[in-house]
């Protein structure tokens, strides 16, 4: 399996007039990949390799401060948005079948005037990044929409609060820490195994690590039995089985590193939204080979629906339930961090 890597320079930022010719062709290169393989690298998307550099430096000053310091940020520590702040080292566990993960995290969920940020230049690159991913975010559901030959505003429509504390939105700043693998838990990673929850992810990467699940089950094929079927999440109360990913071998293969380009995926609501035609794929980062003591950095910007939008499928088929957004989001929550 390759990850598709695409021209997006014809819808980039900036770019107000598209060709009907130019942009059918990028709806189709995009339906392609995201019903595929559910990953592909944009290039050309007016996303500068200098704004990712900028917030990456930020970040690290902020993640090689002492934990003392970082603590005041915490996540879970603001009362407007629980999600905004610092995730401390093996807090979260994105396989909650697993030890916590060991990197850190800080989220930029919340921009409310009371939110406190670690330093002006910080609250200011993260604030201006997110502005940016938001914008490419919104051309890139505008030409997956197209791509279904739906109306163009059919996505668009359910994200009109990005920004606020109505909408779940969020920027991520990742560092993974050098470490020794041999001083790891037994079955502990620098990231487990998920899928991601809302529509779209956009990830900007400084070294190779990430993994994703091989040999999709395409949504054209028959359902045989050599498929196999992973429940993402365990059940809850309100949402049973959220997403299901089908496979055939569970393979993972790494994602290379493509210069200036942004990889792109599909969440679980996107995948529930579009009835499995678009697919939403488990991925990880393992931990470092032995001797290999260096660090990674990446940023993952997470776009959510409003947290009010009721999520249906859009063909009509009701093959998953409806749910609201910021319900489906509460959920995933509780099964990283919802450990003791």
């Amino acid at each position: 399996m390759e990850i598709p890597v695409l021209d997006f320079s014809v819808f980039q930022l900036g770019v107000e007039d598209v060709s009907d010719q130019a942009l059918q062709k990028l709806c189709a290169e995009i339906k392609a990949a995201f019903t595929e393989v559910g990953f592909v690298f944009l290039k050309n998307t007016g996303v500068s390799q200098g704004e990712v550099d900028a917030v990456m430096v930020e970040s690290m000053k902020f993640f090689l401060l002492p934990d003392d310091q970082k603590r005041a940020f915490s996540r879970n520590s603001f009362p407007n948005n629980a999600n905004h702040g610092w995730v401390s080292l093996e807090l979260e566990r994105l396989n909650p079948q697993r030890p916590g993960d060991l990197k850190e995290a800080f989220n930029a969920a919340s921009f409310h005037p009371d939110i406190k940020w670690p330093s002006p230049e910080f609250q200011k690159v993260q604030t201006s990044f997110f502005q940016k991913c938001t914008e490419l975010s919104l051309r890139v559901l505008r030409v997956m929409a197209l791509s279904l030959d739906l109306h163009p505003s059919v996505f668009l429509d359910a994200h009109r609060l990005i920004g606020t504390d109505k909408n779940g939105t969020t920027l991520r700043s990742l560092f993974y820490p050098p470490l020794k693998s041999e001083e790891a838990k037994e079955g502990q990673l620098r990231c487990g195994e998920h899928s991601d929850y809302g529509s779209i992810t956009l990830l900007f990467q400084s070294a190779e690590g990430l993994q994703v699940v091989a040999h999709l089950w395409r949504p054209s094929e028959s359902r045989s039995s050599s498929s196999s079927l992973v429940n993402v999440v365990i059940k809850h109360d309100l949402i049973v089985c959220p997403i299901q990913v089908r496979h055939r071998s569970g393979e993972f293969v790494s994602a290379p590193m493509v210069p200036g380009a942004v990889l792109v995926n599909i969440a679980d609501l996107m995948q529930r939204w579009t009835s499995d035609t678009f697919v939403s794929v488990l991925h990880r980062v393992l931990l470092p080979p032995a001797g290999d003591d260096s660090t990674r950095q990446s940023l993952a910007y997470f776009l959510q629906p409003d947290d009010s939008a009721l999520i249906t499928c859009c063909d009509g088929s009701n093959k998953y339930p409806p749910v609201k957004s910021g319900d489906y989001l509460t959920q995933r929550f509780l099964s990283s961090y919802g450990h003791k």
